[in-house]
């Protein structure tokens, strides 16, 4: 499909505020493990680059392994060494280790909590933060109500009446396994936390495609009248993921597709897409609106699976030209395991704005591509007025949010192709943000962290939002633990998942579409 290139207006710097983060310490809980290697210690390391932290700052790493300050600098050096950061100003880069400091222990002893008790306020005098506190819990999910119980018991996270400090915490997926513990881990949170200290981070939405929906359906006036019910045809998300289980077989064994990916990522794109105009850009206006689109979700029709869902697990296949095994063959994989590892859903939101306009969300692993995207399909034309092509021939217009890898927009639409003959064909206008800006977009966790320090909480999810999701998945899920519950149906891997997952769209007169 022929491209048309996109420019871009000099930027009025009157609209851009950028805001560095309060003075606070950061509390990494889980600092050896993997996400805080790969993302957290380097988002971290990005914000003091870009001078977004401010200057009475501090991390202090805590894990099961015994460490001083010294070997934990050592392996906070290797960790930006590993994240390409060394090429970066030498002076940042001492001052950001010099900030760096460490206690080890066991997550379950009150003695691990006592001993932070002792630290951190030695580190906030030393590094003026006023107190102000950032726990992050980059641990194994299980590990959450212990941890905050204790943060309680040592009266290390909460509030207090005299002095102006603030504690937060952040809390990675899942947030749960199904409404009851999801509403049990509510419950623990609450006996020690208000609900504005509590941040459950969603990393899909820290990336600038989802945070420039706000912008482009709102700020245009263009898109909003088309986006109903008279001018959309349907709405696709897809997930999709080349790699397999790597090593977290045994948390995904557990989870499966539908927890690991639905309850979180493809239902808040789906809240974005479908929600109305909030009154105001504050964090509670926006979350009003996205838990109104979760109680206006069709629940899902149990006796009529077939119709609406697919569910699938990868087998032995070749991804990126390398043969990978099936997900049975995988280290860690019971070769009973029923997991699912891919899904499909097609839900309706039923409302005045989206009455039966459907919106099929998928998501797996090991298939095609690594992508992650929206299309917004519109209607088709009602009549050609051209001889010798039928209005089905004509391709619809289609909006394409690209979220990664290249962050971008992409509208499509029909243009003469150049000659005495009405020849068509189908253009597009793409819209890629480092090619128009110049400039790399931040990583997800660089934004979702100084949102959290600043006190942000729009691009985190809501107890009421977390539970309707739960809510919408948790009958699914049972129907899947079920004794007459249908194996999940295999794929190939290197495909787009099972060949039911195209029969769910071409039943409908639809198909998928694939990058």
């Amino acid at each position: 499909m022929p491209h048309a290139a996109v420019s871009v207006q000099p930027i009025d710097e009157s609209f851009c505020v950028y805001q560095p983060a309060q003075p606070c310490g950061v509390i990494l809980f889980g600092v050896l493990g993997d996400l805080a290697h790969r993302k957290l210690i380097p988002a971290l390391f990005d914000l003091m680059h870009r001078q977004l932290l401010p200057k009475q700052f501090f991390l202090l790493g805590t894990a099961r392994n015994e460490m001083n300050d010294a070997s934990f600098r050592q392996e906070v050096e290797q960790i930006l060494r590993r994240a390409g950061k060394d090429t970066l100003d030498p002076g940042i880069w001492q001052t950001f280790l010099q900030r760096c400091y460490y206690v080890g222990g066991d997550y379950a002893d009150s003695t691990f909590y006592q001993q932070l008790a002792v630290r951190l306020p030695q580190l906030e005098r030393e590094h003026q933060t006023g107190g102000n506190r950032v726990f992050h819990l980059a641990i194994p999910p299980a590990l959450y109500g212990q941890a905050v119980r204790e943060l309680g018991k040592a009266n290390l996270a909460q509030r207090s009446g005299t002095k102006p400090s603030w504690g937060r915490v952040i809390l990675e997926k899942p947030l749960g396994r199904d409404l009851d513990s999801g509403q049990n881990l509510t419950w623990t949170l609450h006996c020690v936390l208000q609900e504005d200290q509590v941040y459950r981070i969603d990393h899909y939405l820290g990336k600038e495609t989802v945070q420039n929906l706000l912008i482009f359906r709102f700020a245009n006036a263009i898109f909003e009248p088309l986006w109903n019910r008279r001018y959309i045809d349907h709405v696709q998300i897809t997930v999709a993921e080349t790699l397999g289980v790597e090593h977290r077989a045994g948390y995904y064994d557990r989870a499966g597709v539908l927890r690991d990916m639905f309850q979180n990522h493809l239902l808040q794109l789906l809240c974005f897409i479908a929600m109305e105009p909030p009154a105001s850009f504050e964090a509670d206006r926006i979350r009003d609106e996205k838990v109104k689109v979760m109680r206006a979700v069709r629940p899902i029709a149990l006796d009529r699976l077939g119709e609406v869902v697919v569910r699938g697990q990868y087998q032995a296949g070749v991804v990126d030209d390398a043969r990978v095994p099936g997900y049975l063959e995988e280290e860690g994989i019971s070769s009973t395991s029923t997991t699912d590892t891919f899904a499909a859903l097609k839900l309706f939101v039923d409302n005045w704005r989206w009455q039966d306009v459907p919106f099929y969300l998928r998501s797996g692993k090991r298939l095609a591509q690594h992508v992650s995207e929206v299309v917004i399909q519109f209607k088709s034309v009602p009549h050609s007025m051209f001889r010798g092509l039928p209005a089905n021939s004509l391709s619809p217009n289609k909006l394409i949010l690209r979220i990664q890898p290249e962050e971008g927009i992409c509208l499509s639409f029909e243009a003469k192709y150049p000659g005495p003959k009405v020849c068509m064909s189908s253009v597009a206008m793409d819209f890629n943000y480092q090619q128009v800006f110049g400039i790399k977009p931040p990583g997800a966790y660089e934004h979702l962290l100084l949102e959290c320090m600043l006190g942000d909480q729009t691009l985190f999810a809501r107890q009421d939002w977390v539970e309707l999701s739960w809510g919408l998945l948790t009958p699914l899920l049972e129907a899947w633990q079920g004794s007459a519950s249908q194996p999940p149906v295999p794929y190939v891997a290197g495909s787009w998942g099972p060949d039911e997952a195209v029969t769910l769209l071409a039943r409908d007169g639809r198909q998928w579409h694939n990058p």
